[in-house]
């Protein structure tokens, strides 16, 4: 049985670290000033409601498993599992993508032996920590969480010194294939508390701890995500900074780049450990349920963690990993992952908000439901990288199809066996 070990403290760090990425910064700051602007319309309208979607609905199913829970018991054990299963496929699309992001950003070198050496070694290091129990986990997540904050307070306090900002401020975002393409990204930026629900089981006084931790997450992170734009468009210009690039250059303008990269690092491992925590408590849900083998579904004898569905989140992430650096690696390519990343792990909040919408949460649901419904579309915008549209498109639209496909597969054919065979 899991423990209820995670109180209010542990739930509000867990959060923050699941939801600030750093590697959207730069990619706000080179959207322009006007990223400002979306980053609080990104909060109230999808952070907050869902918020309160997420409050509610761990309130209400106390164990693990989260939106798998939840759209099981609203919608049908076929939508619960497909549910789990696009966004357990998003995560794991994440990874690689975050990896060489992060690894590059903080190492500036386009080795790619070096680039995947190290990759590998964040996400098992944050796994491994995970898997000798959700503590340990949550010292690297703690651990993430600080680091993310001491890159945004040098970036503030250089900022602050500087006397004449590198851009000129304002408030309306501009309208171009880039900016329309970057709203997905906002959107996916403030999510990550949905990720508190897949605890439920292991939290202390779920009814009031949760609530809390839910707003002071959606808070500090808005700021942090606000400012911390803010002061690298004080210090560089938009079309000085790229996503791949502009921490680097954000290094070198405040002269600490290798402290910036090393927080940049810490920053990640604390990520990896946090969705990598959470997430596997998804196929442990459906592996006590049978809609997976059996051994997703066993806890550590010692420990007392899905150890299994963490290696397996490990081992098909690292084989992502590697296969990503066969064939065409240019930037198109690292788009096309990120939006296939969006629009697949985005299917799984209109289940989430549907849940909220039946727990009487009306308003909120139905704004969620509306910014999630325009963050997939604007997924399947091209930037302004993308030579070959029509190539672009075609991988999102086979990418999600296999995804959906393979889960009403996995699906049909679990329920089909009998009991006896589904070891």
């Amino acid at each position: 049985m899991l423990r209820r070990t995670l109180g209010t403290r542990d739930i509000t760090l867990f959060a923050i670290a699941c939801i600030i990425g750093t590697r959207w910064i730069p990619a706000a700051a080179h959207a322009g000033p006007g990223a400002i602007l979306l980053w609080l319309l990104g909060a109230l309208g999808l952070s907050i409601p869902l918020s309160i979607a997420v409050a509610a609905l761990t309130v209400r199913h106390p164990q693990a498993g989260g939106m798998y829970v939840w759209a099981k018991q609203d919608f049908g054990p076929t939508h619960g599992f497909l549910c789990f299963w696009l966004y357990w496929l998003g995560i794991v699309v994440w990874f690689p993508g975050a990896a060489m992001f992060y690894v590059g950003a903080a190492t500036g070198s386009e080795n790619r032996t070096l680039l995947v050496a190290v990759s590998l070694a964040a996400i098992w290091i944050a796994l491994g920590a995970n898997m000798r129990g959700v503590k340990t986990g949550q010292r690297t997540a703690d651990l993430g969480a600080a680091a993310s904050w001491s890159l945004a307070l040098i970036l503030v306090i250089a900022a602050i010194r500087t006397h004449h900002s590198a851009t000129t401020f304002h408030l309306i975002p501009a309208f171009n294939w880039d900016t329309v393409s970057f709203w997905s990204a906002i959107a996916f930026a403030m999510s990550g508390m949905e990720l508190v629900g897949l605890m439920g089981a292991e939290i202390r006084d779920p009814a009031r701890s949760i609530p809390r931790a839910a707003w002071m997450a959606s808070i500090v992170t808005t700021l942090f995500y606000a400012g911390s734009t803010a002061a690298m468009l004080v210090l560089l210009r938009p079309d000085q900074i790229n996503e791949l690039n502009g921490l680097n250059r954000a290094g070198e303008a405040v002269g600490m780049p290798g402290i910036v990269a090393v927080l940049v690092l810490l920053s990640a491992v604390g990520q990896f450990g946090g969705l990598g925590a959470a997430v596997s408590r998804m196929p442990f849900a459906a592996g006590v349920d049978g809609l997976l083998p059996t051994a997703f579904g066993r806890l550590h004898p010692r420990w007392q963690t899905p150890h299994i569905s963490m290696l397996v989140l490990g081992l098909l992430a690292s084989a992502l990993l590697v296969l990503l650096q066969v064939g065409d690696t240019a930037r198109a390519a690292y788009d096309t992952i990120v939006s296939l990343m969006v629009v697949v792990g985005f299917i799984p909040f209109l289940y989430i908000f549907g849940s909220a919408w039946k727990a009487a949460h009306r308003i909120s649901a139905s704004v969620g439901i509306a910014v999630t419904v325009l963050a997939i579309l604007s997924g399947l915008v091209p930037p302004s990288g993308v030579n070959r549209v029509w190539l672009f498109e075609a991988k999102i639209a086979a990418g999600t199809a296999a995804a959906i496909a393979s889960g009403l597969l996995l699906r049909a054919r679990r329920t089909s066996c009998p009991p006896g065979d589904r070891a």
